[in-house]
């Protein structure tokens, strides 16, 4: 959990004065948040699958270092709310699929024989269990309980993506990509069994009931 713990005050430093150039402007932080998450699904579903990996990691790793901009803005405004926490969950939700999409697409259609069956069948099970991650967070706190362990945080899952991505982009062997998705995907499964066993542990412990997804 390096760059979550780390890189938040990075991000906060770089892009302050860029907030609050944007709140003076009257700028709403939602239609950051929501902008924010077009450019990045539009980068990803563009770039990556057409091959422009070295580009299209530069772009996705500068929105993603600029993602904090609207929780800097709503701050800045006295705004910070429950919509707002919502919307930006649910908008880098979409913003990671976009990601894995593309690394997905970029391996079926760049890649050949074993190397691209791996590859993509690492992507998708890095996209599918990284969106299990915050879920299985999000549903503990909705219960009452909390899940804030595990080893591979959105911030974290991003920057191998996209630092993998950059490599092979760079000229790389391909199988650079596949290691890192495969990473991502024992690391994702990992942190969803850590996850649920300290919900496990709670729920058991307070005697938690038990209610549907």
């Amino acid at each position: 959990m390096v760059l979550s713990r780390n890189g938040r005050g990075f991000a906060t430093a770089v892009f302050g004065p860029a907030a609050r150039g944007l709140v003076r402007r009257g700028i709403s932080p939602d239609v950051v948040t929501v902008g924010g998450t077009v450019l990045s699904t539009t980068v990803a579903l563009t770039f990556l699958p057409s091959g422009r990996l070295t580009s299209g990691a530069l772009l996705l790793g500068a929105l993603v270092l600029a993602d904090n901009l609207d929780g800097q803005m709503a701050r800045l405004l006295n705004r910070a709310s429950r919509w707002g926490a919502f919307l930006d969950s649910t908008m880098d939700r979409i913003a990671d699929a976009a990601i894995f999409s593309g690394v997905l697409l970029w391996s079926l259609t760049h890649l050949e024989g074993p190397l691209r069956a791996w590859t993509a069948g690492f992507a998708l099970a890095a996209l599918v269990l990284g969106s299990v991650v915050p879920y299985a967070k999000a549903r503990a706190e909705g219960l009452g309980m909390t899940a804030d362990v595990g080893l591979a945080e959105r911030a974290d899952r991003l920057l191998v993506v996209l630092v993998a991505t950059l490599l092979v982009g760079l000229g790389l062997p391909a199988a650079v990509m596949t290691g890192a998705l495969a990473l991502l995907a024992v690391a994702s499964a990992v942190t969803v069994v850590q996850r649920m066993r300290t919900v496990y542990v709670q729920a058991v412990g307070g005697a938690r009931p038990r209610s549907g997804a």
